[in-house]
């Protein structure tokens, strides 16, 4: 039988997530306070408990929708998903939650891997299932869960094992790869860690990138918050690389566990000859095992593995490093509701489309 309660301290909510399986930055405190404040999702911490010992924690991001609501769990619950047992007693106890907080719908979306590999299968990415990942998958079908139409975060992605030898690690990418972080470095791009006081130049390098790749960006207070507040925290390290004195990129990494992601990064429009983007991965690579995180997140690969898809470029450039292509269950409804579900389903890309007007 488990027990649920809320936690309502930042570290003892920090410190047993930090030891559970699957625990992930995006259920951090510090990431709840910062959606409350930008996006108003209001963070309920959950915590599983059996015989005393925390064994699960879901901070569930709430949002109001007249008098219904719409309920997240970024990236979580985080629990042992090889235990069937306690997967079952958490998705009910969730389902229960959901039904009583009069949900439109319920989102789960955490890092179990579904498989490795590309799923037609190469050489360096065969396909392979991950019987933990089929298992969950299993079991949210049998329980009425639907794959959500928002996947809200990547899919997929390309983890490295940076728990290997430097020499080991470099060895293993392609020989251009390699070539490009040799050429950064012959050609005087050095790279230093990020303080506070970047954060202007961090942002000025973000919005140039998001108008070279179109992509969208938000006002500067946005990235301030998001990542001020994480610097602070000792979750998150920018590092910067300059060339005669000049930051021409960076990356903005969050770590929490034994997991760092490359969740930001940037470059300006000038320099992109010097590949500091390229020294920039290998040294993201070096700082995440120096702070003896055993997995690098590269945060981002193809939904569909051809050359259509609108991360085909960003992927062919990771690729070169030589991780493992892990592809997620992805993002998963439960709705207490169905005609409810159905109705808001059909009725939300509308609104959307009209505010985009």
């Amino acid at each position: 039988m488990l027990n649920v309660s809320t936690i309502t301290d930042r570290d003892q909510w920090n410190n047993a997530l930090s030891a559970l399986p699957y625990a992930h930055v995006l259920q951090t405190w510090e990431w709840g306070e910062f959606k409350r404040a930008t996006t108003g999702w209001q963070p309920m911490r959950l915590a599983f408990q059996r015989d005393g010992e925390i064994v699960a924690m879901a901070s569930v991001g709430v949002r109001s929708v007249g008098p219904l609501k719409v309920m997240y769990i970024s990236k979580g619950p985080a629990l042992d998903y090889s235990n069937s047992t306690l997967v079952a007693e958490v998705f009910d106890h969730l389902q229960s939650f959901a039904q009583k907080q009069a949900a439109i719908w319920l989102k789960i979306d955490p890092d179990v891997i579904t498989a490795t590999g590309i799923p037609s299968g190469d050489a360096d990415n065969p396909d392979a299932p991950n019987p933990t990942g089929q298992a969950v998958l299993a079991a949210l079908q049998k329980r009425g869960w639907r794959f959500s139409g928002d996947q809200v975060q990547f899919r997929n992605t390309i983890t490295v094992d940076v728990t290997r030898p430097e020499e080991e690690l470099l060895a293993s990418m392609s020989q251009n790869t390699r070539r490009k972080i040799r050429t950064a470095e012959k050609k005087g791009v050095t790279v230093r860690a990020g303080t506070l006081v970047d954060l202007p130049t961090l942002y000025d390098l973000y919005r140039m990138t998001g108008e070279r790749d179109h992509f969208l960006t938000r006002p500067p207070e946005y990235y301030t918050l998001a990542w001020q507040s994480f610097i602070e925290a000792g979750l998150a390290h920018p590092l910067i690389a300059e060339a005669e004195g000049k930051a021409i990129a960076h990356v903005i990494l969050f770590h929490f566990g034994k997991t760092c992601w490359y969740i930001y990064g940037a470059s300006s429009n000038q320099e992109r000859d010097r590949m500091p983007n390229y020294l920039l991965q290998w040294e993201a690579m070096r700082w995440a095992k120096a702070q003896g995180c055993s997995t690098y997140d590269m945060w981002g690969a193809p939904n569909e593995f051809n050359e259509t898809d609108t991360m085909w470029g960003v992927y062919e450039f990771k690729r070169g490093f030589r991780g493992t292509v892990t592809r997620y269950i992805g993002a998963w409804d439960y709705a207490p509701f169905v005609l409810l579900y159905q109705a808001y389903s059909q009725l939300w890309p509308r609104v959307l489309k009209w505010m985009r007007r």
